[in-house]
């Protein structure tokens, strides 16, 4: 079963426009992704390409493998790089706590199940599943945090270090180390989930890739790992100095030719805003510089380049000179982001969400500028998982998964005029416009009499009104009580499906499945995550 993403709340124009009217939203977008027709053009102008260079390529990848043990199909696909007629299909996710919200799940598998079908489609080619590891990123604060459903059924935020005051910049997160703080979090997360069959087995897979001393990049190596090595996805760091050392050329550019790609990407997000929305602010330049213990934007101030909220500058040629010498202190931002990882790999395909599908919208331009084939976009599989215990609740209740969007008071009031003896909505409005009515006719008659006993005679009516409300909420508080059995099933599988008011594969981290079902729950979703539909996806378990 499926929900169309136009049923879902918070679903952008320029989204839905990409699924289903790409007509629409052509001038943005080099290709369509729908079309399947043009896919074996977009290859060979991939494969004919001279712009990856396929032999440091491989030495990379395989000089961040030498310590890992792999399956043979990834060390088959590492190798396959060598050919030309060899092409990536990449996502991409920051380092978040067990692998950060479900949808990192689903991108993972979209990728590896679309390059399985592109390879028993397209004949002579090879097409490899990669995940980026966005750990250049400096945003500690929005993956040292997950949601879990406690032992209460209530949703309870978890938080590592949680010492170290928001917004604090600590640098790029591949290199930060888990402290003694991870245990303690560990603790908590077991102290609050609910005991299952499966529960040892998890924390052991857990506690093998996150441990205190492991950085955050290793430990959601060990997890991908762990998880999909078996269908050879290939795991790739940029924040590796080697492949800082192969962007040089990349970064040189961004210094030297800024005002250009600026004013490109300035442009196109003015047309963005003309008919949808632009979804990341354009700076002046689209690299940060690691100073210290700090990732801090370049930004230029006259003939020099300066860190934002330093006093630090550099002269054009102090700056080119420290890109030579010391690329590893670089990294680009969330539009350039892209432009470095098609440099690097041959990618036929980038697996994106809705707000990675909006920004590679603005910045298209910055492949033509940098002479590079631009992948097809290609929507993330998306899903919410219901659990037999809430399809029947939905069918206890004849709702809908779309009901659950409702804010909960609503979704109370739905369920409980079902399920009532007492119509208590209908018989107060009934009353409420007895009385309305019934005050009409007197009103024309008081007005006959004396004009001013008008405004007597409306207060009267409001306050009658006012304590007729008064006896209403208090009715439904107490059909609440009542019914406190139905109302207390619903919050539960409210925070199971729609947790926060928002996606369940927003807010919802694997292991909360895991525990319930086993690690290899992610083999089941593998089985049945479907990834050419271009809709929500219910898959009941």
């Amino acid at each position: 079963m499926f929900v169309n993403f136009s049923d879902l709340p918070g679903s952008q124009n320029l989204f839905l426009d990409y699924l289903n009217e790409f007509d629409n939203v052509n001038k943005f977008f080099s290709k369509n992704f729908r079309d399947i027709d043009n896919y074996a053009d977009h290859f060979k102008e991939l494969s004919t390409s001279e712009k990856c260079n396929r032999q440091n390529l491989i030495e990379i990848i395989k000089n961040q493998y030498k310590d890992f043990k792999v399956s043979k199909q990834t060390e088959i696909n590492i190798n396959l790089f060598e050919s030309k007629r060899t092409l990536a299909v990449v996502t991409g996710q920051q380092l978040g706590l067990f692998g950060g919200p479900l949808y990192t799940i689903y991108k993972t598998i979209t990728a590896i199940k679309l390059a399985l079908w592109l390879k028993e489609n397209f004949e002579g080619y090879n097409f490899i599943p990669v995940f980026w590891l966005e750990g250049d990123d400096h945003d500690f604060d929005e993956i040292r945090s997950l949601n879990i459903i406690a032992n209460d059924n209530s949703i309870k935020q978890i938080t590592y270090d949680k010492e170290v005051p928001e917004g604090l910049n600590r640098g790029p997160v591949a290199s930060l180390k888990l402290n003694d703080s991870f245990n303690e979090l560990i603790s908590e997360i077991k102290e609050d989930l609910r005991e299952t069959d499966f529960t040892k087995e998890l924390f052991e897979v857990i506690e093998k890739c996150y441990y205190s001393g492991s950085t955050f990049s290793i430990a959601m190596k060990n997890l991908l790992l762990r998880l999909f090595d078996e269908y050879g996805l290939i795991i790739f760091d940029p924040t590796d100095r080697k492949v800082k050392e192969s962007l040089k050329p990349l970064f040189e550019n961004e210094i030297t030719n800024f005002a250009k790609s600026s004013a490109l990407l300035v442009e196109r997000s003015a047309e963005l805003e003309e008919l949808y929305h632009a979804q990341v602010k354009v700076k002046p330049i689209n690299l940060f510089y690691n100073e210290g213990n700090e990732r801090l934007l370049i930004e230029p101030v006259e003939d020099e380049f300066r860190l934002k909220g330093k006093r630090k500058k550099f002269s054009k040629e102090e700056i080119l000179s420290e890109i030579d010498n010391h690329p590893e202190k670089f990294s680009p931002n969330v539009l350039l982001r892209p432009i470095c990882q098609d440099t690097l790999l041959p990618t036929s395909f980038y697996i994106g969400g809705p707000s990675e599908i909006s920004y590679f919208a603005q910045l298209t331009p910055l492949y033509k500028l940098n002479n590079l084939v631009q992948p097809i976009i290609y929507p993330r599989a998306s899903a919410v998982i219901i659990e037999k215990q809430f399809s029947n609740l939905l069918a206890k209740y004849k709702l809908n998964y779309t009901d659950l969007f409702r804010d909960e008071s609503s979704l109370n009031e739905k369920v409980l005029s079902k399920i009532s003896d007492f119509a208590s909505n209908d018989l107060f409005d009934g009353i409420e416009k007895i009385y309305s009515e019934e005050f009409n006719k007197l009103n024309s008659r008081i007005e006959i009499i004396d004009k001013n006993l008008m405004m007597v005679s409306e207060k009267t009516l409001s306050k009658i009104l006012q304590l007729l409300n008064n006896l209403k909420d208090k009715t439904k508080d107490a059909e609440i009580r009542k019914h406190d059995v139905a109302i207390k099933q619903l919050e539960k599988m409210r925070n199971n499906l729609y947790p926060l008011n928002n996606l369940q594969e927003r807010e919802l981290n694997f292991i909360h499945f895991a525990n319930k079902y086993g690690i290899n729950f992610v083999k089941l979703l593998f089985n049945q995550l479907k990834i050419n539909k271009f809709e929500h996806q219910i898959i009941e378990i």
